[in-house]
């Protein structure tokens, strides 16, 4: 790993380097520490008694901390249960000798990043260190990412910094200028309500009233009558007089869910008064005017329903004058990060829950999963983890068990070395493939932010083009195929 690499991974700004700090009682390790990462531009400091590093590390002036297990005084899970304890930044890499990995495994369980074993080569401490660094600057970056996305105003709540989303998010500022109608389509869960207020947060009308109503849990009756109101007598139970939705949405937006469901009969009355832009309430004789803005949602397929002669043609036009398609949560996977924290810290502002992240691990699994039922599957499982998990940062062993599916499974005992070197080549194997995972997705980021260019994209992330070239090649990968 070259000093340049190095350098590109530190997490402060401008020229300042990262700071370590190497807690271990063998002089010769924390020289070696010292000299190799000093080396790549790290600025490391060193302590040999246990209490004084632990002393140093509570200061939160660390990016990483490398700690020995076995130390006299006071041994290295203890020292990392006090650092965890506190909250600090820092990641936390555990130093283990031959008889002290089983130690490491279960230090990396409370909360350890990763751990080294003794003895090491200066690669292979660089190495631990670099990805140690790329996975905590990718949890700063979400965070602050986050953070940037819940001071957005106006979208109700709606997250995403996907190319989809942002897509949506355009289409729904320059529609809410207007007063046309609007359509959302999308899976159940994946936020076409919160779509419909923004729709009517950002338009002209958002001092005025916004009227929602779920066409699926009303008879036809009652849907007729919750809609276009009624006069006293007019069926049985009807002993006053009712004005319906269209009349209390007046000046302002009524947003019907799931109209898919709306009845033939309905959907004619619903047609003329979208088209006179008056209604009739039920036993009346007379008509009132509305104004009102109509935004429609359904999860089914209305096209299809009306090639089957289920819905009316002349209605589906109406309704589907600017179509909003909300992706279900699989096709944008990227946005699955910045949810999920927002959803944990919404939850710890008003509830006291020890949880304040995930691990890189939990989230991978999190990434992999498909979501059936999107976004609101997701902020129900978030908030379900933060009240049941005991530690700092939601885990693979705390994800439901259909999350947990997606975790490799368990090494078979025939696959486990026999010897130092043999486990050494597996580790190289292990990160190997670990590294070419992230390589394939750095390239197809970089395309797709690209729009497929391969020298807009190899320029922007600062590689000369023909390496750039040779990695897609390594993978198979075509400009045109993003």
């Amino acid at each position: 790993m070259s000093e340049t690499t190095t350098k590109n991974i530190l997490p402060n700004d401008g020229d300042v380097p990262a700071r370590i700090l190497v807690i271990d009682d063998e002089a010769v390790v924390c020289l070696s520490c010292k000299r190799i990462l000093s080396g790549v531009g790290f600025a490391v400091e060193t302590h040999q008694d246990s209490r004084k590093g632990l002393s140093d590390a509570l200061t939160d002036q660390f990016d990483v901390i490398l700690l020995d297990i076995v130390m006299p005084d006071l041994d290295g899970l203890e020292v990392l249960k006090q650092i965890k304890a506190s909250g600090i930044s820092a990641e936390v890499v555990m130093i283990s000798g031959y008889s002290t990995v089983e130690s490491a495994v279960q230090a990396m369980k409370r909360g350890a990043a990763d751990y080294v074993s003794k003895p090491f080569t200066p690669d292979e401490l660089r190495l631990v260190i670099q990805k140690v660094m790329e996975r905590s600057a990718l949890i700063r970056e979400n965070l602050a990412l986050r953070k940037q996305l819940e001071e957005r105003t106006g979208f109700e709540g709606m997250i995403g910094d996907s190319r989809p989303m942002e897509r949506i998010f355009s289409l729904i500022q320059r529609v809410a200028r207007t007063d046309g109608t609007v359509l959302v389509t999308g899976e159940s869960g994946t936020g076409k309500e919160m779509a419909a207020r923004a729709v009517h947060q950002l338009s002209p009308r958002k001092n005025e009233a916004f009227i929602a109503c779920d066409c699926s849990t009303l008879t036809p009756t009652l849907l007729e009558s919750e809609l276009f109101g009624h006069v006293k007598g007019s069926f049985s139970g009807a002993v006053a007089s009712k004005k319906g939705l269209f009349e209390v949405a007046h000046k302002g937006t009524l947003f019907l869910d799931e109209l898919a469901n709306i009845s033939m009969e309905i959907q004619g009355k619903l047609l003329r008064v979208l088209e006179t832009r008056r209604v009739k309430k039920v036993g009346d004789a007379y008509e009132t005017e509305v104004d009102i803005r109509l935004i429609g949602a359904t999860n089914r397929d209305l096209q299809q329903m009306t090639a089957d002669g289920e819905f009316r043609e002349d209605l589906y036009y109406r309704l589907n004058v600017v179509p909003i398609y909300l992706p279900p949560l699989r096709e944008r996977k990227g946005d699955i990060p910045v949810l999920a924290m927002t959803f944990l810290e919404q939850f710890r502002r008003k509830n006291p829950v020890k949880v304040m992240g995930f691990t890189p691990e939990a989230m991978y699994l999190m990434e992999a999963y498909h979501w059936p039922g999107n976004v609101r599957e997701l902020k129900n499982i978030v908030e379900r983890m933060a009240i049941l998990c005991d530690s700092e940062r939601i885990q693979p062993g705390d994800l439901p068990n259909e999350i947990r599916q997606n975790e490799p499974l368990p090494l078979p005992q025939s696959l486990i070395p026999r010897s130092w070197e043999q486990f050494k080549e597996y580790k190289r194997q292990v990160r190997d493939a670990a590294v070419q995972d992230v390589e394939r997705r750095f390239l197809l980021e970089a395309l797709e932010q690209s729009h497929g260019n391969v020298s807009r994209a190899s320029e922007e992330v600062g590689m000369q083009r023909t390496q750039f070239h040779a990695l897609m090649a390594k993978y198979g990968l075509q400009g045109e195929d993003v």
